[in-house]
């Protein structure tokens, strides 16, 4: 850095760190806050960033783009430009990391969160070392119980169609600590979704059932819109 001497370089090192831990945990309390976390992948760009926006003029203010295709890299960079222009308090997450290379690459293209549908050490690692939110994919206790004990205190739950309501019910109690996500399983009907929220969880991820093929296929970005704010109603007044 020119122009500044060496204590300067320090000081600015520090803070920089500082700043990362205070992201990192101010993304946490985000997705706790806004409960609703939609997911997709598309390689079409454009179709990208229609939906990405869809998204977010429905009132959507995380979004997790999946590492599920040739295009998950590419696309996500491109995202993330379309972010910063006008959706800057837009969180963009990245799905579906199960390698610690990936989660190197997302970060460096810009990632606020990595989720995985697995516990991975090597993933783990590399998210502490860069002081960034990482949430691991857990399906029973034992992985649970790992999870916490590495550090993790937001956890998804996956597949929420197998492990049922009835399972966090279960398990809420022997982790206090820990508050959940659930991806799999969760639908647009307010039955489906208050069921969720009454049995323990913080968040709840949806995919397909939000944005259907049906819609992707017919480019009617607009059902997007009214299902994310109906979603959005929805959830507001289960917490009211």
């Amino acid at each position: 850095m020119p122009g500044i001497n060496s204590k300067q370089k320090e000081e600015c090192f520090i803070l920089a760190k500082k700043l990362l831990m205070y992201s990192e945990h101010d993304n946490r309390e985000q997705i706790r806050q806004h409960k609703l976390l939609p997911l997709f992948y598309h390689d079409d760009l454009q179709v990208c960033i229609s939906v990405t926006n869809a998204l977010y003029e429905g009132g959507a203010r995380l979004i997790e783009f999946t590492n599920r295709g040739p295009y998950a890299l590419e696309n996500f960079k491109a995202l993330v430009k379309e972010r910063d222009k006008g959706m800057k308090d837009l969180l963009l997450c990245t799905g579906t990391i199960k390698t610690p290379e990936h989660a190197s690459r997302f970060i460096d293209a810009g990632a606020d969160v990595l989720i995985s549908p697995v516990f991975d050490n090597g993933i783990c690692d590399v998210a502490y070392m860069q002081k960034i939110l990482w949430i691991p994919g857990c399906m029973t206790p034992t992985e649970i119980h790992q999870s916490y004990k590495s550090g993790c205190t937001l956890i998804k739950l996956f597949p929420g169609d197998l492990l049922k309501p009835s399972f966090i019910e279960a398990i809420k109690p022997l982790f206090p600590e820990i508050d959940f996500v659930v991806t799999g399983g969760v639908d647009t009907s307010k039955e489906n979704i208050s069921a969720w929220f009454k049995a323990g969880v913080c968040g709840v991820g949806m995919g397909s059932k939000l944005i259907t093929k049906e819609i992707l296929k017919n480019g009617n970005y607009d059902l997007i819109t009214s299902a994310t704010k109906n979603i959005l109603a929805i959830i507001k007044e289960i917490h009211s």
